[in-house]
């Protein structure tokens, strides 16, 4: 059994931005949100978010059920956030994990090494190190033999040979609770900072271990705009990974982003500068890009996309979009599509083998199979005060240049005139023709002023 607790009071200053630092986003989600993800795999009995900063914007940007808010109102060291803990972990006997709201890197099977050892070993707290390339700004951490650890030092108090220790503390702990509630009321706060360090309590807590993290990346954490771009490179680089060795091809990878929350099926390619974002599937042989945006879109098999944007909308197996299409505001493409240049959807369904090859603008459309959209096709579905509905049946045909005025329901099979404007209902297998009758004025001058 293991209680999580996150630290996330803090404002970071050094983001230069009134966001609370765990709130900045990393690759569609939160440093905070993160952070609570990697920690699901443990199964914690409670997860417990210690907040300061812009507490209630905090709070109100996480919806995740059954998470606790503890709040400290003054910021005085992660010693004292752990010390807000006492009255609400009154009587626990358990373990507890405590993790940086700002480290949104660690893998979940790292924590779960973190805990097993912990466990196993029946450790007063465990600590999780790694050795670090360049280890400036971090505390050093000291153990014998067997990983007991036997002095942290802040890097500001080592001398010039404990400087050349590459070990480092993460900040990353798992503590016997009963033990370091016994420890927490007596941390001093004799230093510079006139702060309450949770390192102290290790030292005190009795018997502690050392876990290394092989992939130092994870422990980094965020104090500024660079790191948070340097946290984006790494995070980028795991998800390309992953699925090109699932059978994912992505050309030019280094100018395609993709969020960790995309599923790809293998036999997807993504072309150069092609960004896929939020809860996107992606079926076996879609080709995707170049310069394409899909967001929060679902995309069946074979599907191809050129420099289009897809949003919140469902393109089924087969089809054809762009390039410059823009679908958007849950458009759903039938299979066997064509949605081509210069063709906007919002809220629309497209039946199958429905083309939409031109220049046209589909709102709150619903068409049946074979429906051919002329060139130039608008539905007019907004009337200044609400949007109206357009229907339109199987195999009709609108001409270039056609505008349908909503609310508006054609037929089946229905052929409408180029240049019409449709105003009221066409029943099925009609011509409908709305324009004026060509008139021509043979030997016609414009009549003119004298010239100044």
């Amino acid at each position: 059994m293991a209680v999580v607790a996150i630290l996330a009071a803090g404002r970071g200053t050094r983001m230069k931005s009134d966001l609370p630092k765990v709130l900045h986003s990393l690759g569609g989600r939160s440093l905070v949100e993160r952070v609570l993800d990697s920690v699901e795999i443990l199964s914690p009995s409670r997860r417990m978010l210690i907040v300061g900063y812009q507490a209630e914007a905090v709070k109100t940007s996480i919806q995740s059920p059954n998470l606790e808010f503890v709040e400290q109102t003054q910021q005085l060291g992660t010693g004292h956030a752990i010390q807000q803990l006492l009255p609400h972990l009154e009587g626990y006997t358990g373990d507890l994990l405590v993790l940086n709201g700002d480290v949104p890197l660690l893998r979940s099977e790292t924590l779960q090494k973190l805990l097993q050892t912990h466990q196993a070993n029946h450790n007063a707290a465990t600590i999780l190190t790694s050795y670090v390339p360049e280890p400036q700004g971090y505390g050093r951490v000291f153990c014998n033999s067997e990983n007991v650890v036997q002095q942290i030092v802040e890097e500001k108090d080592c001398t010039a040979a404990q400087k050349s220790n590459r070990r480092v503390n993460a900040g990353i702990y798992c503590f016997c609770w009963q033990q370091l509630a016994q420890v927490l009321p007596h941390l001093q706060a004799n230093n510079a900072q006139k702060e309450y360090y949770l390192t102290d309590a290790v030292t005190q807590v009795g018997k502690v271990t050392a876990v290394d993290v092989e992939d130092y990346q994870e422990i980094l954490g965020i104090n500024d705009r660079l790191q948070l771009a340097t946290a984006y490179e790494i995070l980028q680089k795991r998800v390309k990974e992953k699925w090109m060795m699932a059978g994912v091809t992505l050309i030019d990878p280094h100018s395609i982003t993709i969020d960790d929350t995309v599923e790809l099926q293998p036999d997807v390619i993504i072309q150069p500068q092609t960004h896929l974002r939020g809860n996107t599937t992606i079926q076996t042989g879609s080709c995707i890009g170049p310069g394409s945006l899909i967001e929060n879109s679902q995309l069946g098999e074979n599907v191809t996309v050129q420099y289009s944007v897809v949003t919140d909308s469902i393109v089924q197996r087969d089809s054809r979009i762009g390039p410059y299409a823009h679908l958007r505001g849950h458009a759903v493409v039938g299979a066997n599509c064509r949605v081509g240049n210069f063709v906007e959807l919002k809220n629309s369904q497209l039946g199958d083998r429905t083309n939409a090859a031109h220049l046209s603008y589909l709102g709150d459309t619903t068409t049946g199979n074979k429906v051919n959209i002329g060139a130039g096709t608008i539905t007019a579905n907004y009337d200044g005060v609400k949007k109206h509905p357009t229907h339109i049946g199987d195999r009709t045909k609108t001409g270039s240049n056609s505008v349908l005025v909503a609310p508006v329901t054609l037929g089946n099979d229905v052929y409408v005139a180029a240049g019409s404007t449709i105003t009221e209902n066409v029943p099925d297998n009609s011509l409908v023709i709305a324009r004026s009758r060509q008139v021509v004025k043979q030997d016609w001058q414009q009549k003119t002023g004298d010239k100044c």
